[in-house]
C-alpha cells in the first residue's frame, strides 16, 4: 500500500509527461459560505465539471468580495466610494486534507494548514475556493485555455501550475470573465440630471459589479459608481462609466440635449492601485449600462479575470498559429444607436511566477490586462457614450521580460457621443501600463516541485526539491499518526533565494509503528508559512521476540527471532506447563533468528512456555505443539 500511494501523489502532481486535455477550463470552483477552526470549509456553488476537488490537491481561497462600502452609501457623489480595504482579493494556496461526502459534489473541504489571511464570508463578501492545477513536471498545451465565467458565486480565476517548463503553443485567456457589467434600463424618458446616484430604479442604467457584493435593491441603479463597478447612464440616454481595477473607469458621454452640469451620465468606477501588491488582487470591474429609450441602448462590458501562472520557465518553439497572447482583458462595451452606451470593463489581474522565458520570436508572447472601450453613439444625434474601463494589473515575481514578449495595460478609450464622432464621455485614467508591477513576491514564494519518502531498513529518507526560492528562511518537516495532528520532527536550513534547482533531505530514525504521515513546512523570512501535501511511509517494528510457525506441528521447526539490536539473550528453554525443562541452549553467537528441530524432541501435542533469558530478565512465549 505505501508504495501505490506514494506513487499515486507522485504521478498526480510531479507527472514526467505533457497530458493532453480536451477541456480548455482546467480549474474545479467553488463558494466558501463558512470557515470553522481556521481550516474546515462549508461550500456550495461547486462546480466540478473540467476539475475535482480531492485529497492532495492544491487549491486557491481568495476573497472575490468583501463588505468595502461602509458609510459610502448616501445618494450623492461619494456613494460606492471605498471605506476600507477589508480582505477584498487577498488569496493564498493550500492542500486539501479531506473531502466530504468523498464522492460526489463536496459540502465540506478541510484544508491540510491553518488559513494565513481572514477571510469573510457575510452577506456583502464573496469567498471562493479554486483547484489549483498541476500539470506535471512539464506540459504542452494542446488548446488554448480559459476558465468560467464569473457569475457572482464563482468563476473568474485561472490557476495552474507546471513545475518546469510550460511550452506555449497556444492562448491563456481570462478575457471578459470578471465581475460582470451592468444592465441596460428599460426604455423610459428622462430628464437631463444630475440626481439618482442610487435607485432600485429600471429607468436608470444597473451599476456594473466589482468587490463589494451589493444586496441592497437601492444600490442597483443609478449614476453613481460602486467600487470599482461603474455606473449606470441615468438620465435621457447618458452613457455608462467603465470599470475600475489598477486605474479608475472613465465617465459615460453626456446624454441627449444634456449638459455636463445636469448631464446624469454614469460615474467611473473607483482605482485599487493602492491595495494592489502580489498577494492582493482583483477581477476587472463591470462597466455600468447606458439609459435608453428607443430599445438602442448597449449594456456595460465585464471586466476581465484572474489568471495564476507558475511554471519553471516559459517557452515558444514554432508551433503556433499567430502571436501567443496571456490576456485578462476587459469587455469593449456594444455601440449604441441612438440611446446610451454602456461603459467598458476593466482590465483583470494577471500573476506570473517563472524562472526564465525563452520566446520564439516565430511565435511571440502578448501579455494585456487592458481595459475595455466604452460603446460608441452610431447615430448622429448626441446620445451618451460609455466611459473606458481601467486597467488591470500585470505583476511578475522577477524582471519584466522583453524579449519577444510584450506587455501592456492600457486603459479603455471612451466611446463616441454620435457620428461623426465627438465625445464627452472619458477614458480609463492614468499612464497607459502603470498597471505592470516587477520583481513582486507573492503568496508564492517557494516552488516545491518535488516531496517523497523512502523506508530504509528502520529508517524513513525524507527528501524535497525546491526549482525556485524566493526570501525562504527554513523548513521543518512534520509527522503524524493520523493524518491531523503533525509534530515537527527537525528543521533544514533554506537556501534563501535562488532560481537553481536545490535538494534537500532529512532522516526519522525513529518512524512511528504503522501508517506516519508527513509534510513540509516552509517558513519565510517575514515568517509566513506554507505546507506542502502530504506522504505516506508504513513501517512495522520488528518486536522483541517472537514463535513462527505457531501453532507448529511436533514434526516441524520453529524459529525464534527477536530484535537483532538487543545482545543480551544468550538462553532459549523451553518447558512444560508443569515446570519440567524439555530443552536448554546457550546462544553463543545470537544473531537474531534461532531454528529449533521440535522433530528431534519428541514433544507431545499441548501448550509450552519458550524462555528468552537475558541474564536480567526473562521473556516468556507461548508455544502451541498440535
Amino acid at each position: 500500500m505505501k508504495n501505490f500511494l506514494h506513487s499515486f501523489f507522485y504521478v498526480s502532481f510531479f507527472g514526467f509527461c505533457s497530458i493532453s486535455l480536451a477541456q480548455t477550463t482546467l480549474n474545479a470552483y467553488a463558494k466558501v459560505t463558512a470557515i470553522a477552526a481556521s481550516k474546515q470549509l462549508t461550500v456550495t456553488n461547486v462546480n466540478i465539471a473540467n476539475h475535482t476537488f480531492a485529497v492532495g490537491q492544491k487549491v486557491v481561497i481568495m476573497q472575490m468580495q468583501d463588505d468595502v462600502i461602509g458609510g459610502n452609501t448616501g445618494n450623492g457623489t461619494t456613494f460606492g466610494d471605498l471605506s476600507g480595504i477589508a480582505s477584498a482579493g487577498l488569496y493564498e494556496v493550500n492542500t486539501i486534507s479531506s473531502v466530504s461526502p468523498a464522492a460526489g459534489t463536496p459540502t465540506q473541504i478541510v484544508l491540510s494548514a491553518n488559513l494565513a489571511n481572514t477571510y469573510n464570508t457575510g452577506a456583502n463578501s464573496s469567498v471562493q475556493l479554486i483547484t489549483f492545477r498541476n500539470l506535471g513536471a512539464s506540459y504542452s498545451t494542446t488548446n488554448s485555455i480559459t476558465g468560467l465565467a464569473w457569475n457572482g458565486s464563482v468563476g473568474g480565476v485561472i490557476a495552474i501550475e507546471v513545475a518546469g517548463p510550460l511550452t506555449l503553443n497556444h492562448s491563456i485567456s481570462a478575457d471578459h470573465i470578471g465581475f460582470r457589467g451592468g444592465d441596460k434600463s428599460i426604455d423610459a424618458d428622462e430628464t437631463c440630471s444630475n440626481g439618482s446616484y442610487r435607485t432600485s430604479q429600471d429607468e436608470k442604467g444597473y451599476k456594473g459589479e466589482g468587490i463589494y457584493k451589493s444586496t441592497t435593491t437601492s444600490y442597483v441603479n443609478g449614476r453613481g459608481k460602486i467600487l470599482n463597478g461603474g455606473g449606470g447612464g441615468s438620465q435621457n440616454n447618458t452613457g455608462g462609466g467603465g470599470g475600475g481595477n489598477y486605474t479608475a473607469g472613465g465617465n459615460g458621454g453626456q446624454g441627449w440635449q444634456c449638459t455636463n452640469a445636469n448631464s446624469g451620465y454614469g460615474l467611473g468606477a473607483i482605482s485599487l492601485s493602492a491595495s494592489i501588491n502580489a498577494s492582493r488582487i482583483f477581477m476587472g470591474g463591470g462597466g455600468g449600462g447606458g439609459q435608453q429609450n428607443n430599445s438602442s441602448g448597449t449594456d456595460g462590458g465585464n471586466g476581465g479575470g484572474i489568471i495564476l501562472l507558475k511554471a519553471g520557465s516559459i517557452i515558444t518553439g514554432t508551433n503556433c498559429t499567430g502571436s501567443i497572447r496571456i490576456t485578462a482583458n476587459g469587455e469593449g462595451a456594444v455601440n449604441s444607436n441612438n440611446d446610451g452606451s454602456g461603459g467598458g470593463g476593466a482590465g483583470g489581474s494577471i500573476v506570473l511566477q517563472s524562472n526564465t522565458y525563452s520566446v520564439n520570436p516565430a511565435c511571440a508572447i502578448s501579455i494585456s490586462a487592458s481595459g475595455g472601450d466604452g460603446g460608441d453613439v452610431t447615430n448622429a444625434g448626441e446620445h451618451g457614450g460609455g466611459g473606458g474601463g481601467g486597467q488591470g494589473a500585470i505583476i511578475f515575481s522577477a524582471a519584466q521580460p522583453t524579449s519577444n514578449v510584450t506587455t501592456s495595460t492600457n486603459n479603455g478609450a471612451g466611446g463616441t457621443n454620435n457620428t461623426p464622432a465627438t465625445s464627452t464621455a472619458s477614458s480609463g485614467s492614468g499612464n497607459n501600463n502603470s498597471g505592470v508591477i516587477n520583481n513582486a513576491n507573492g503568496p508564492l514564494p517557494t516552488e516545491l516541485i518535488g516531496f517523497t519518502g523512502t523506508a530504509e531498513n528502520d529508517t524513513h529518507k525524507i527528501n524535497w526539491v525546491t526549482s525556485i526560492e524566493m526570501n525562504n528562511d527554513y523548513f521543518t518537516l512534520e509527522r503524524s499518526s493520523d493524518g491531523l495532528i503533525f509534530i515537527p520532527l527537525g528543521t533544514v536550513k533554506s537556501s534563501g533565494n535562488s532560481y537553481a534547482t536545490k535538494e534537500y533531505e532529512f532522516f526519522d530514525n525513529e518512524p512511528l509503528h504503522g501508517v506516519n504521515y508527513y509534510r513540509l513546512k516552509q517558513t519565510d523570512r517575514n515568517g509566513t508559512v506554507k505546507y506542502s501535501w502530504v506522504i505516506l511511509l508504513k513501517y512495522i517494528k520488528t518486536p522483541e521476540a517472537g514463535l513462527f510457525p505457531n501453532p507448529v506441528s511436533q514434526n516441524e521447526s520453529i524459529c525464534i527471532s527477536f530484535d537483532k539490536k538487543n545482545q543480551k539473550i544468550s538462553r532459549i528453554r523451553i518447558f512444560e506447563p508443569n515446570g519440567k525443562l524439555v530443552y536448554d541452549h546457550e546462544l553463543n553467537n545470537p544473531e537474531g533468528k534461532n531454528y529449533i528441530e521440535l522433530q528431534n524432541l519428541k514433544l507431545q501435542p499441548g501448550v509450552y512456555i519458550v524462555n528468552l533469558n537475558d541474564d536480567a530478565t526473562g521473556k516468556n512465549l507461548k508455544l502451541i505443539i498440535q
